[in-house]
């Protein structure tokens, strides 16, 4: 009784003070201090991490440069803010971070009693699982028995467990809080197999000692929506967030791009030049708190949706990771976005 008696305080303090956080206009703060502070990965290559100069790049971070752009017209009105998966959650809640753009799970208890709003699923994800070519092992289905590198104070480690159990396999779970920890332990050989989103998978793949000595089993034991998050208490903040995510979408299917979003304000298409604001008459950025013209910004500062994944995590990066549900919907995906009407 006393463990749920402190577990109720805890989750009524949490949401106080995301509340309080939330209180304020996160617009005028941000505008005031002069930059979006956003919450990253401690480093995932292709999602977030800084490169030896301190420079962060990735798909989670030209997320946050698009937030920078939708608000001030400049992407590098940005600063990072490194956090693991435990420290994530506090870092949003007590308002150290304005959004956190940070490969994380949209779910019922992240939506409610941590007192976060999720909307736009920017990474359509499953969890797998990596192991040794040498284990000769084809399916998930075959790994009775392993060792399981996991990290603590994620969906993964529940995953994991509901999975093996559903299946009646037996496995030893090895945990770590940070990052680092996982990938070494898993790499100096001290357990079988590794499991988390399919898309780290493949990021992590590529720092061990031999990359070319594991693969990533077919299965994917979860759906793992993931996206930015804010604070709740704050529609017109949560709304510019999800809005500048539904603009990079809505720019990959006008065909706008990085290199032709002036000239395409010039397109005989209304809703081109609505979404641009060029239309005299629109209101899509002063309806937001923003100018008319944040979409345009967006696009301008890190391209639209297909060019943000090519460049960091498809085609056009080491990871060669398929389009596959993150495609638009009208190219065999699922990744749609709203009118901007």
């Amino acid at each position: 009784m006393k463990n749920k008696l402190l577990s109720a305080a805890i989750g009524a303090a949490v949401l106080a003070v995301g509340a309080s956080a939330a209180s304020a206009t996160t617009l005028s703060d941000v505008k005031a201090k002069g930059f979006v502070q956003c919450g990253v990965n401690t480093g995932l290559t292709g999602f977030a991490a800084p490169d030896a100069s301190g420079n962060w790049a990735g798909f989670d971070v030209d997320f946050c440069k698009a937030v920078a752009s939708a608000v001030f017209g400049d992407p590098t009105k940005v600063k990072y803010t490194p956090t693991n998966a435990k420290e994530r959650f506090t870092a949003l809640q007590s308002g150290e971070i304005d959004v956190l753009s940070r490969n994380t799970t949209w779910t019922i208890n992240r939506d409610t009693a941590l007192g976060f709003n999720f909307r736009p699923v920017t990474y359509y994800d499953g969890q797998g699982f990596m192991v040794r070519k040498g284990l000769n092992v084809k399916s998930a289905l075959e790994l009775s028995g392993a060792a399981v590198c996991v990290q603590s104070g994620t969906t993964t480690e529940l995953n994991l467990a509901d999975y093996f159990k559903t299946n009646n396999l037996q496995y030893n779970p090895v945990v770590f809080e940070n990052l680092p920890e996982v990938n070494a332990a898993y790499d100096a050989g001290r357990c079988d197999v590794y499991t988390t989103d399919q898309s780290g998978l493949y990021s992590l793949r590529l720092t061990l000692k031999n990359p070319d000595e594991h693969v990533i089993l077919p299965e994917i034991i979860s759906k793992e929506p993931l996206g930015p998050a804010v604070r709740q208490g704050d529609d017109q903040w949560f709304d510019i967030v999800s809005w500048t995510a539904y603009a990079l979408i809505n720019a990959e299917e006008f065909g706008i791009t990085q290199a032709n979003v002036d000239e395409m304000k010039n397109s005989p298409n209304p809703d081109i030049k609505r979404f641009l604001g060029s239309e005299t008459d629109t209101k899509i950025g002063t309806d937001l708190g923003l100018t008319n013209d944040w979409a345009a910004n967006v696009i301008k500062g890190v391209g639209n949706y297909g060019e943000i994944f090519e460049r960091n995590i498809g085609q056009g990066s080491p990871l060669k990771i398929e389009r596959g549900l993150n495609a638009l919907w009208n190219k065999g995906g699922i990744q749609y976005a709203p009118p901007v009407r």
